[in-house]
């Protein structure tokens, strides 16, 4: 008979559910490193592996930048904390590169599977690269998975929080591709007042119910 594994998914718009952990920067509870700050709570496969060991760089290299967009990072694996501990100094020592954030030693997978992270046609015993965006109410409101084979892109992890920001700040929508600086979408009209003030208005218009503007 097939181990199963109880594989719960949540869902963007749910509350983070919270958990104790031991870390490499200490013990701590997930809903008061979350208070008052963004969160991007990461997960990867192993320690001491080829991929996981350029996404863990990749975020520690732009830490400054996620902090400058207050926002916390931390990391998941299930491997001991005295194996995530040696892999930071092997990691430090060999490129020069600190990961400098918390990093779970999740060995009995509470964590990866409060999580989702366990996709059994993936592997039982090792996290897939879930990426999930955590704003400063304890929210979910962004979900990534890749596979074990596949690094993430961290240009799109960044440019994704941007986005989230943007939107909740103006109370606007981002069209396809959007970066910083470039329109955003206004909501559409919900009445027929507002759908003729829209017209009258110094939007980009290409139909009533899709119009940019600059922020």
């Amino acid at each position: 008979m097939e181990e199963h594994i109880e594989n719960p998914m949540p869902r963007i718009g749910d509350k983070a559910p919270d958990f104790k952990a031991t870390t490499t920067y200490g013990d701590l509870v997930f809903s008061e490193y979350n208070k008052g700050s963004w969160v991007i709570l990461f997960s990867h496969p192993a320690d001491f592996t080829p991929v996981c060991t350029t996404e863990m760089s990749g975020f520690a290299t732009r830490h400054n930048e996620f902090k400058d967009m207050n926002c916390k990072l931390i990391g998941l694996s299930i491997d001991s904390i005295h194996a995530h501990v040696a892999w930071v100094n092997n990691v430090k020592k060999n490129t020069g590169v600190l990961f400098d954030f918390p990093i779970i030693a999740d060995l009995d997978m509470h964590v990866a599977m409060k999580y989702g992270m366990i996709m059994p046609g993936e592997a039982t015993t090792a996290a897939v690269r879930a990426v999930f965006i955590i704003d400063p109410n304890g929210i979910i409101r962004l979900i990534m998975y890749y596979p074990l084979n596949v690094g993430r892109n961290m240009d799109e992890i960044v440019r994704a929080l941007k986005a989230l920001q943007t939107a909740d700040k103006h109370k606007v929508a981002l069209p396809l591709n959007w970066q910083p600086g470039e329109k955003v979408i206004v909501p559409p009209p919900t009445s027929v007042e507002a759908m003729e003030e829209r017209e009258k208005s110094d939007f980009e218009m290409v139909d009533f119910y899709l119009a940019k503007k600059n922020i």
